[in-house]
């Protein structure tokens, strides 16, 4: 099945049913009106919307209206915790090499995760507004996970048991603040604004046999200003998303509605490209001795999308621009 939320003026906005081939939604008020009443109640809802979802695929729903990604919101506006990993080791390999940066403890054995901010999601056409072009501002591709409860101390196997939808986000970063806040002990604040989603969420049956080991092995297609940058593929996820969700659940039980990301998505073929200007930066350095790459301006454009086998679009696309201020900025 296949999720997206409309932007109906509400805070959470309007839950739809979205067609396999991303060009039909139905309104699911008379089941689920939002997202996170959906993910809360998975287990009693899912049953008939799989029903209908085959209905709207087959176009046998006569309420059915066009799917405009445009008019979509963040699939979960705003959600009780997202708790973003880095389960790539060879992005933080990379920056060590390129820029001298001490081992970090236990990297290859416990996972790197923080708690974001979860409160206004960005949508998937909305422009992100930031404070400064000075702050170093960097695009992340990266596959997240939507959860239904998770009981504290869950194992990594009954983990991805959890899992209900698969997305697609864009882990905004502000890479000036980065390494002070990462040396202060206490976490992101400055370093992590607000993170943007693709349109539609989905099922993990609707990735077929891309969905393995609790890992979306797809390619995750980067465009900065209308340029390729990246084609990094999920298989190389070295902590599959149950181990984040077990790391996350150590000590805690996780709300449904738990968002979990896998971190920048990064492939040991630098041929493939990258998910994230800090790491090419970091290639840069290790193939020149120099950086030649900048970090976003204003007016930049970001694209995201994963394809599946058959060429289609999967959560449709991120596609944005980065704007100064806010929408009152003058």
């Amino acid at each position: 099945m296949k999720f997206a939320t409309l932007n109906n003026g509400a805070r959470d906005g309007q839950l739809v049913l979205v067609s396999r081939d991303l060009t039909q939604q139905t309104r699911l008020d008379h089941v689920a009106p939002t997202m996170q009443y959906l993910l809360e109640n998975w287990s009693d809802i899912a049953p008939e919307l799989e029903i209908l979802y085959q209905q709207l695929c087959r176009k046998e729903i006569e309420t059915s209206s066009v799917f405009e990604p445009a008019k979509a919101m963040a699939p979960l506006p705003r959600a009780y915790q997202w708790c973003d990993g880095s389960a790539f080791l060879n992005h933080g390999v990379l920056l060590q090499k390129a820029f001298n940066l001490p081992p970090q403890e236990n990297y290859y054995t416990v996972p790197l995760m923080y708690q974001g901010a979860s409160d206004a999601f960005i949508g998937p056409e909305e422009p992100v507004y930031l404070p400064g072009e000075s702050h170093d501002i960097d695009f992340e591709g990266e596959f997240a996970v939507f959860l239904d409860e998770v009981p504290m101390g869950c194992d990594a196997e009954k983990a991805l048991s959890a899992i209900r939808l698969i997305g697609l986000v864009n882990d905004v970063s502000l890479r000036k603040y980065i390494g002070q806040e990462m040396q202060s002990g206490f976490g992101f604040m400055h370093a992590k604004p607000s993170s943007s989603f693709a349109p539609v969420v989905v099922t993990p049956d609707e990735l077929g046999d891309a969905w393995k080991d609790g890992k979306v092995c797809l390619p995750l297609h980067i465009e900065w200003n209308k340029q390729w940058f990246g084609d990094a593929n999920g298989s190389e996820m070295d902590f599959n998303f149950g181990r984040l969700i077990a790391h996350a659940a150590f000590n805690r039980t996780l709300s449904a509605g738990t968002i979990i990301g896998s971190g920048t998505v990064s492939n040991i073929d630098s041929l493939k490209g990258s998910s994230c200007i800090a790491e090419r930066r970091a290639l840069d350095m290790l193939e020149f001795g120099e950086i030649k790459t900048g970090f976003m301006r204003f007016g930049d454009h970001i694209r995201m999308e994963a394809f599946n086998q058959s060429g289609e679009s999967l959560f449709g696309a991120i596609n944005q621009t980065i704007q100064q201020g806010g929408p009152n900025h003058e």
